[in-house]
C-alpha cells in the first residue's frame, strides 16, 4: 500500500502534510489487481484491443524524489474508458509499478455513484484516482511510490463535442507551475481513437451546466441519447474503438523561463500553457495522421471475437452491468480470497443477473432510471461540492 514521502524529501508545508491522508484513504491495489485479471484484461483484448506506441523505452524520472507528471488528451463526449485501459495496460505490462501513473480526476466523477461505473462506490479512488483539486494536485507532487497522470483539459476536454476532436482545449496552468516549482518534466502521451468511442455526440454549453447540477458533467446530445432512455446501460458503454496510446515528446518546464514559479504572472503562466499546447496538438496532430485513420479495425475486432468466443457475451458492451456487478459482490465479500466468475460456464451471464436482480434496471426502458438514479444518489446532495 501507498506510503508517506520518504523522510529525506523536503518536509511539505503544514496545509499538505494535513492533507497526506489522500494517498491511502481509498487506493487498494488488490481491488485493481483483480478488477484487471477478471475485467478489464478480456475487455481490452477482444473490445479495445489497446496499443502503447514508444512505451518501450520508459520514461523515467528527471527528478528522482518527485513524480513525473503524465499528461494525455480528454476523448470527447465519451465515458473514461480511455483511462482506464491506459493504465491497466500498463498496470500490467510495466515490472514496477512505481513508474504506473496515478490520476487526478475530475472530481464530479466521484461526487455520486452514477459517475461510477454501474454503480460501484468509489470505484475510482479505489483504482487509484484522486480528486484533481488544487490542494490535492500539490499534496501528490510530495507522493512518491507513484507517479502521476491527469487530463489538463479538465471537464472541458469531455464535453468537447464531436466537432472538435482532436482539439485541445485550454489546459490547467497547475500542471506548469508545479512542474516549474518541484522541477520535474511533464510526458504527454496522446489517447487517439478514444473519440470515437461515442462518435456523432455534441454539446451545448446550456445543457451541460444543467447537467452538472445532477453531479453529470455533460450529456452528449446524438444518436446515443434515445439509446440512454431507452436501456440505460448504453449510459456507460463505448464502442469498440481501437485505444491506441502514443508517447509523446518529454516537456521540461522550468527550462522555458528563467524565473521562479513565485516569479510568474498570470498572463506569463497562461503564455506557458499555451506554449505547451501548441506543441501538444502538434504531436497529436501527427499521431492522428498515422494511427487514426481507422478507429475501430473491424476484421481485427472479429478475429478477436472469434479467438475469444468462449468468453461470450462477456467481452460485449450489454453483459458488463452483471459481469462489474458480480465482481463487487464477490470481491466486497472475500477481498483478500479468489475471485471466481467462471466466464465460460454455461449459463454464466445469466447466474450473474440471477444474483445480482438490480442490474435487470439497465435493461428497462426509461422507468429503470428510477431505481438507477435512486442508488446514484443516494447520500449526495445534488449542487454540493466535493471535498478536496
Amino acid at each position: 500500500m501507498p506510503t508517506a514521502p520518504s523522510p529525506a524529501l523536503p518536509t511539505p508545508p503544514p496545509e499538505i502534510r494535513a492533507n497526506q491522508h489522500i494517498y491511502s484513504d481509498y487506493f487498494d491495489e488488490q481491488f485493481v489487481w483483480q478488477l484487471d485479471k477478471h475485467i478489464l484484461q478480456l475487455l481490452d483484448r477482444v473490445w479495445f484491443r489497446s496499443e502503447l506506441v514508444g512505451f518501450d523505452d520508459y520514461p523515467q524520472r528527471n527528478n528522482p524524489d518527485r513524480p513525473l507528471i503524465f499528461a494525455s488528451n480528454h476523448s470527447g463526449m465519451a465515458f473514461p474508458w480511455d483511462a482506464m485501459v491506459a493504465l491497466s495496460h500498463l498496470w500490467r505490462t510495466l515490472p514496477d509499478l512505481r513508474d504506473l501513473p496515478r490520476p487526478l480526476s475530475a472530481p464530479m466523477l466521484s461526487q455520486s455513484a452514477l459517475m461510477n461505473p454501474f454503480l460501484i462506490r468509489n470505484f475510482w479512488k479505489r483504482c487509484g484516482c484522486v480528486d484533481a483539486t488544487t490542494l490535492n494536485f500539490e499534496t501528490m507532487m510530495y507522493y512518491n511510490d507513484h507517479n502521476l497522470m491527469l487530463y489538463p483539459e479538465g471537464v472541458p476536454g469531455i464535453g468537447k463535442g464531436f466537432n472538435r476532436k482532436y482539439q485541445f482545449q485550454r489546459l490547467a496552468t497547475s500542471i506548469i507551475r508545479l512542474g516549474i516549482q518541484h522541477r520535474t518534466d511533464i510526458v504527454p502521451f496522446y489517447t487517439i481513437n478514444g473519440e470515437y468511442l461515442n462518435p456523432y455526440t455534441y454539446s451545448w454549453d446550456w445543457v451541460n451546466n444543467l447537467s452538472k447540477k445532477i453531479g453529470i458533467p455533460f450529456i452528449p446530445i446524438g444518436p446515443i441519447i434515445l439509446m440512454v432512455l431507452l436501456q440505460p446501460w448504453f449510459f456507460y458503454m463505448a464502442y469498440p474503438a481501437k485505444l491506441t496510446f502514443v508517447l509523446g515528446t518529454r516537456i521540461k518546464p522550468y527550462e522555458l523561463t528563467d524565473k521562479r514559479h513565485d516569479e510568474l504572472t498570470r498572463a506569463e503562466y497562461e503564455a506557458l500553457s499555451n506554449q505547451v499546447r501548441a506543441q501538444m496538438q502538434a504531436e497529436m496532430d501527427a499521431a492522428v495522421r498515422r494511427h487514426g485513420q481507422h478507429p475501430y479495425r473491424w476484421k481485427e475486432m472479429w478475429q478477436r471475437m472469434r479467438e475469444n468466443r468462449r468468453y461470450f457475451p462477456f467481452f460485449l458492451p450489454f453483459a458488463w452491468p452483471a459481469l462489474f456487478t458480480e465482481f463487487e459482490r464477490q470481491y466486497s465479500q472475500n477481498p483478500q480470497g479468489n475471485i471466481s466468475l467462471n466466464l465460460t460456464s454455461p449459463g454464466a451471464w445469466l447466474r450473474m443477473i440471477w444474483r445480482n436482480p438490480f442490474t435487470l434496471s439497465f435493461f428497462i426502458p426509461l422507468l429503470g432510471w428510477i431505481p438507477i438514479a435512486i442508488r446514484g444518489y443516494k447520500g449526495h446532495k445534488l449542487g454540493s461540492k466535493p471535498n478536496s
